[in-house]
């Protein structure tokens, strides 16, 4: 047993963390990465050269490593679906359809608005702006607004069909 090799190894142990993590930017990629070191720096041990760098011998091995892991992810991004797609296998479909269905209807009605309705509308009720906030924006009172407010809602609302 070597023991040059167990301790320097042990000692090279948070420089390599932090060289996993350097390369990575990802924690649990840094700690794969970490042990994969390790592991191959145990397996090859007899390649290492007494009297030599072991913390350059080291830091060579996480990086080639490093770079097969990268092109490895490269290959399977270019042949694969990302993990994610695989949340929406057997979900129903019919709910998020439904919701497009409603949208374009509505951005359809909201199109037949005139243009001052039209934009306060879409100011308030899609984007969330406060009156003062599209008062200010349109430069118009605020009690234009409010009555563009309520003649583009209720014309909405009567182009499709709820009221």
């Amino acid at each position: 047993m070597n023991l040059d090799f167990d301790q320097g190894l042990g000692a090279c142990l948070p420089r390599l963390r932090r060289f996993a993590h350097a390369l990575s930017r990802d924690a649990a990629d840094a700690d794969d990465l970490t042990q994969l070191t390790l592991e191959r720096a145990l397996r090859s041990r007899g390649q290492w050269q007494a009297g030599t760098r072991l913390d350059s011998w080291l830091f060579r091995i996480m990086r080639n490593l490093w770079i097969d892991t990268a092109r490895a992810r490269q290959r399977a991004a270019k042949v694969e679906a990302p993990p994610e797609a695989g949340l929406n296998v057997g979900h129903d479909p019919r709910a998020a359809t439904d919701a497009a269905i409603d949208l374009g209807r509505v951005m359809t009605a909201m199109e037949r608005l005139p243009a001052e309705q039209r934009e306060v509308v879409a100011l308030i009720l899609i984007e969330g702006f406060g009156y003062r906030e599209a008062a200010e924006m349109l430069d118009v009172p605020i009690g234009t607004v409010s009555s563009r407010l309520l003649r583009g809602r209720t014309a909405l609302m009567k182009l499709l069909g709820e009221e």
